[in-house]
């Protein structure tokens, strides 16, 4: 899909992105700030945002990952901002198997709400590059552009953070036994 500048913006076609983008321009917005409210907020602004510089955008990169990018910058800016004061923990993991039992879809959602909770308890460099390989399933290079790093950097915290997470659930582990 080309992409034109704003005083040609195709309605139709950035109705197109922002349904196509939306939730994952929300989910990482929430990532980095922990709060519903706020993300409703920066994800409203990001499209704005994306609207009014639609000609800036060069297809040197994936609409994703630049909509990745101011997204990253705005929820950045709304934390910096002085209102902010609560953050909230939310689980944005369903269990969607129908087969399953209800008890193994408790044990599956406890799990998965373990791991995402040590995530986002993780310092927001290691939490932001888990998720965006994980969840958003960003190439090293689309990493580093979003984050504005070099490749090697988004290396070592994707290694860094997936450490972390091993030696925080082998010691659950060990504390459980």
């Amino acid at each position: 899909m080309e992409h034109r500048g704003i005083q040609n913006c195709n309605h139709d076609e950035f109705d197109y992105v922002i349904k196509e983008h939306w939730k994952d321009v929300w989910n990482y917005s929430f990532i980095i700030s922990k709060d519903t409210h706020l993300s409703d907020d920066i994800t409203q602004d990001v499209f704005i945002k994306a609207f009014k510089n639609w000609h800036s955008f060069r297809n040197e990169s994936s609409v994703k990952t630049w909509l990745l990018k101011i997204t990253r910058n705005t929820a950045l800016n709304h934390l910096k901002s002085s209102y902010f004061k609560r953050i909230s923990l939310v689980s944005f993991f369903r269990d969607d198997k129908e087969y399953l039992s209800a008890e193994q879809e408790f044990f599956n959602k406890e799990e998965v709400d373990e791991i995402w909770n040590i995530v986002l308890n993780l310092p927001k460099k290691y939490r932001e590059i888990l998720i965006l390989d994980a969840k958003y399933e960003l190439s090293y290079d689309e990493m580093a552009e979003t984050l504005g790093v070099s490749i090697g950097t988004v290396k070592s915290r994707l290694h860094r953070a997936r450490a972390r997470i091993s030696k925080i659930l082998e010691e659950d582990k060990r504390y459980e036994q």
